[in-house]
């Protein structure tokens, strides 16, 4: 009979994502995948990624990145595992020195119709078709989007692969700003810190106050408030309409299935 491992008060007490955490910082990100796509004869590989699949407010943002083969952009890693300031530098260098990026995202509402497991591979395709020079191979963090371009899932592909950990980057960038821009529309509720992860914080404050109309109505801690849906005085106001996000330097047209949420005039878009 085999004897029973002690585990210590921390590894017994360990919750599922500082589990997933700890196994990502094991994991080492490199350009493995990528030359198996290169050895193989593609040409030009895509990194593609989410960001806010898990969150309770407004959109779900995905990117994709073709690297160059040439030139090595230092400290990529899973954006989770990096600094605010430290993404914000990487993006910085991803977006000089990529051969193409794009970013897309899918609104609060089209993830209430479609799921938020669609719209996330909606988002990372629009992201795709979005690149100024396309792709032919695609490497994907865990799923497969409806593409004709030949593609890799790769678990813990953002921890794994440079080119979705670049994709991982810029979309959790452009995320955290969209969620820092709306944190000044709706104050109560805290987005500048969570960026509408379900905090303690956040859901006293939608028990307090209710859902705005950019909550995630099909997500359990927002329908089953107990506070009604309050309307705001910028929903009613049509000259704030949606930031386009961009795509290569270049502004990118919204999509009713994909518009970006962002409270800053269309026209101020660079």
């Amino acid at each position: 009979m085999k004897a029973s491992v002690l585990k210590s008060p921390s590894e017994r007490t360990l919750s599922a994502s500082a589990a997933k955490l700890r196994l990502l910082k094991r994991l080492r990100c490199t350009l493995r995948y990528e030359k198996k796509a290169w050895d193989a004869g593609a040409l030009r590989v895509a990194g593609v990624d989410e960001v806010g699949r898990g969150s309770l407010f407004g959109c779900v943002v995905a990117a994709a990145v073709i690297l160059d083969p040439a030139y090595r952009v230092r400290g990529l890693r899973d954006s989770k595992l990096l600094e605010p300031e430290r993404r914000e530098v990487l993006a910085v260098r991803i977006r000089e020195h990529a051969i193409a990026w794009a970013v897309a995202a899918v609104d609060a509402a089209r993830i209430d119709q479609i799921n938020i497991y669609q719209a996330s591979r909606v988002a990372m395709r629009e992201a795709v078709m979005r690149l100024a020079i396309a792709p032919d191979h695609l490497l994907i963090d865990a799923v497969k989007i409806d593409c004709e371009v030949p593609q890799d899932a790769i678990i813990h592909g953002d921890a794994l692969s440079a080119s979705i950990a670049a994709a991982s980057i810029l979309a959790k960038v452009e995320r955290d700003r969209m969620m820092c821009e709306w944190d000044g529309v709706f104050p109560a509720y805290g987005l500048a810190s969570h960026k509408g992860y379900s905090t303690p914080k956040h859901v006293a404050a939608l028990r307090e106050f209710g859902p705005t109309p950019l909550h995630r109505q099909s997500f359990a801690p927002v329908w089953q408030n107990p506070v009604p849906q309050e309307a705001f005085a910028f929903m009613t106001d049509d000259s704030v309409p949606p930031l386009l996000s961009t795509s290569s330097g270049q502004a990118v047209s919204q999509a009713a299935a994909t518009s970006v949420e962002h409270p800053l005039r269309a026209d101020q878009a660079g």
